[in-house]
């Protein structure tokens, strides 16, 4: 049994899992984050596209 611990704590072959498992949160934190400070101009800017679009005249005659 203590030879089977033993080399259960020298294997390394989880550890590549753990490490994807570290890279994958940060990544989703980083893009949570930049979503939270981005949506706001977005939300902005949209309203403002679709003010000018709701203002514009469309001309359909060539006087």
């Amino acid at each position: 049994m203590t030879a089977y611990i033993k080399n259960f704590a020298k294997s390394e072959s989880g550890a590549v899992t753990v490490d994807w498992v570290v890279l994958t949160a940060a990544i989703v934190g980083l893009g949570l984050a930049v979503m939270a400070v981005v949506s706001n101009g977005v939300a902005d800017l949209s309203g403002d596209i679709q003010t000018q679009l709701e203002v514009d005249q469309i001309n359909t005659s060539f006087d």
